[in-house]
C-alpha cells in the first residue's frame, strides 16, 4: 500500500525538485573546467585529476539503483532531503580541500549524495501526480530543467573561474542546496510503500558491485584501450556479477529489482532506446567543447556559451514531447525524436576544422531538439509502467541505464576519435621530422600538440597546429557518423518494441 500525505498543490513540488535537478546537472559538467586550476593548486598528477572526476561517477552509478529502492521503503522526501543536504556539505568539504586526497574523497561523497537525491525527484513526481497527463507534463518540466542544467554547467563554471578561484565551482552548490532543502521541507509530501518487503541485501551488494565494475571498466577503457588487460578484467567481472544479480533477483522473494518489470515493453522499451540515445548524446559535450576550444581556438567560456542553444532547445522540446505523446501516443515522439537526433549527428559528421558557428549550431539544434522530444515520453513510459509503490526503482532504472550508456558512449566514440587522430598524426612524419618524444606527445592529444607547437618557429608551429586540427576533426566527425547510426537504430528499435500507450503494472 502506497502512503502519500495530502498535497493540494502538487505542482509546487516542482520548485524544490527542479532546483535539485538543476544543480545536480550543472555539477555534472562543471568540474572539467576547474581541473587545470586544481592541478596547479595541488601539483596534482593526471591520475589524481582523473580520480577527482571519476570518484563522483563511480559512486553515483553504483548506488543509484539501491537508493531508488530505499526511497520506496524509507520515504522519498526523507531521502531527497538527506541527499540534498549531504550534497551541500560535501561540496563545502570539496571547496575547503587542502589536498587531492581530501578533494577526491569529497567528490566521492558528492556522488553518493547525488545517487541518494536524484532518483527521488522522479519518484516524488510519480507519487504527487495521479493524473497521467499531469504526470507527463511534470516530467517534461523536470527533463527540460535537467537538460538546461547539463547545457549551462560549463557556462556557469566558466564564469566563476573567470572571476574567482577553483573552489568557487563547489561553493555555488551550497546556497542552492539549502534552497532546495527548505523548499522540499515545506512543499514535498512524504510518500513510501508501507507494505514494502524487507530489503534484499544480496541484491543490493550484487548491484553495487556489478555497476561499479562495469562503469570502472568503461572508464579505464577511455583512459587505456578496450583491449587492455585491466579493462577486460573489470568488464568481465561486471558481466559475471550482472548475470549473478539477474539470477538472484529471479529467485528472490523480495527482489531489489523485480525481473517481471522487464516483461512490460513500456518499461523495457524506453530503457533500451534511451540507453542507445545516451550512448550518442552524452558524448556531444566532450566532442564539441574540444572542437570549439582546441580546433577553432575559443576560450573555455566562449565554447560553453556556444552550447547554450542546445540546452534551450532541449528545454523547449522536452516540454513539447509530452504534448505530442498525449495526442499521438508514446511511439511517435520517441522514435521521431531519435531519428531527428540521428540526423543532427549525421549533419555534424560533415564539419570541417574551419566550419562557421552558424553552421555548427544547426546540427546542435537538431541533436538537442530530437533528444528532448524523445526524453520526456520515454521517461513517462517507464514511470507509468511501474506501480507507484516502486516508483523509486523505476526512476533509478531510467537514470542508471542512461548514465551507463552515456559513459560507454564517451569511451567508445572517444576511442574512435583518438584512433583516427593518432593515425593522421602518424602520417605527419612524412612531412615533418620531429624527435620521437615530441611526436609521441603530439599523438597523446590535440592539447598536447598545441603545447609542443609553441616550441618551434612560426612556420613549423602552424604546420603542427593545422595538421592536428584536421586530424582531430576527422576523428570527431567519424565518431559522430557512428553516433548517428546508433540513433537511427534506436529509432527503429522503438518502432518495433515500444507500445504506443503506456501499459501500467498489473500490481
Amino acid at each position: 500500500m502506497e502512503e502519500v500525505q495530502a498535497n493540494k498543490k502538487p505542482w509546487i513540488v516542482l520548485l524544490p525538485i527542479g532546483i535539485a535537478a538543476l544543480i545536480l546537472a550543472i555539477d555534472d559538467g562543471i568540474l572539467n573546467l576547474a581541473l587545470p586550476a586544481i592541478a596547479d593548486e595541488f601539483e596534482a598528477s593526471t591520475s589524481q585529476l582523473q580520480w577527482a572526476y571519476n570518484a563522483y561517477l563511480l559512486a553515483f552509478a553504483a548506488l543509484m539503483l539501491t537508493m531508488g529502492a530505499l526511497g520506496d521503503r524509507l520515504g522519498r522526501k526523507r531521502l531527497f532531503q538527506g541527499g540534498i543536504i549531504l550534497f551541500g556539505i560535501s561540496s563545502l568539504a570539496a571547496a575547503l580541500s587542502t589536498s587531492m586526497v581530501m578533494l577526491i574523497a569529497s567528490r566521492a561523497v558528492m556522488g553518493v549524495a547525488g545517487a541518494v537525491a536524484l532518483p527521488q525527484t522522479l519518484s516524488i513526481i510519480r507519487a504527487s501526480f495521479t493524473d497521467p497527463d499531469d504526470r507527463a507534463k511534470a516530467i517534461g518540466i523536470w527533463a527540460g530543467i535537467f537538460g538546461l542544467g547539463y547545457g549551462i554547467g560549463p557556462v556557469v563554471g566558466g564564469v566563476f573561474l573567470e572571476y574567482f578561484e577553483w573552489y568557487s565551482v563547489f561553493l555555488i552548490n551550497i546556497p542552492i542546496s539549502i534552497i532546495a532543502f527548505i523548499g522540499g521541507y515545506f512543499y514535498i509530501s512524504e510518500s513510501s510503500d508501507q507494505n514494502a518487503p524487507r530489503l534484499d541485501p544480496v541484491g543490493v551488494i550484487l548491484s553495487i558491485a556489478a555497476l561499479f565494475s562495469v562503469v570502472y571498466g568503461i572508464i579505464k577503457a577511455g583512459e587505456e584501450s578496450w583491449t587492455h588487460s585491466s579493462v577486460i578484467i573489470w568488464l568481465s567481472i561486471g558481466a559475471v556479477l550482472l548475470m549473478v544479480f539477474v539470477l538472484w533477483e529471479k529467485r528472490s522473494s523480495h527482489p531489489l529489482l523485480p525481473m517481471r518489470f522487464f516483461r512490460n515493453m513500456s518499461f523495457t522499451g524506453p530503457n533500451i532506446s534511451m540507453t542507445l540515445a545516451a550512448f550518442s548524446v552524452f558524448s556531444i559535450l566532450w566532442f564539441v567543447s574540444q572542437y570549439f576550444q582546441s580546433v577553432q581556438g575559443y576560450s573555455a567560456l566562449a565554447a560553453a556559451i556556444r552550447l547554450i542553444p542546445t540546452a534551450i532547445i532541449i528545454l523547449i522540446t522536452a516540454s513539447l514531447g509530452s504534448t505530442v505523446a498525449r495526442a499521438a501516443g508514446i511511439k511517435l515522439p520517441v522514435s521521431l525524436g531519435m531519428l531527428i537526433c540521428g540526423f543532427g549527428f549525421f549533419y555534424l559528421s560533415f564539419l570541417e576544422a574551419d566550419t562557421s558557428y552558424i553552421v555548427v549550431v544547426g546540427g546542435l539544434l537538431l541533436m538537442g531538439g530530437g533528444y528532448g522530444l524523445a526524453w520526456t515520453p520515454s521517461t513517462d513510459s517507464i514511470m507509468g509502467s511501474v506501480p507507484e509503490s516502486r516508483a523509486g526503482i523505476g526512476s533509478a532504472m531510467d537514470q542508471t541505464t542512461q548514465f551507463v550508456g552515456g559513459i560507454l558512449g564517451v569511451a567508445a566514440l572517444g576511442a574512435i576519435t583518438n584512433g583516427i587522430y593518432r593515425d593522421r598524426v602518424e602520417d605527419m612524419r612524412a612531412i615533418l621530422t620531429l624527435p620521437d618524444e615530441m611526436h609521441s606527445t603530439i599523438e597523446s592529444g590535440i592539447q598536447s600538440a598545441h603545447i609542443v607547437a609553441r616550441e618551434f618557429p612560426q612556420d613549423t608551429s602552424q604546420l603542427i597546429i593545422t595538421e592536428t586540427r584536421e586530424a582531430f576533426t576527422s576523428g570527431m566527425t567519424e565518431a559522430m557518423f557512428v553516433a548517428g547510426i546508433v540513433l537511427v537504430a534506436a529509432s527503429l528499435v522503438t518502432l518495433f518494441i515500444l507500445p504506443n500507450r503506456i501499459r501500467p503494472s498489473e500490481e
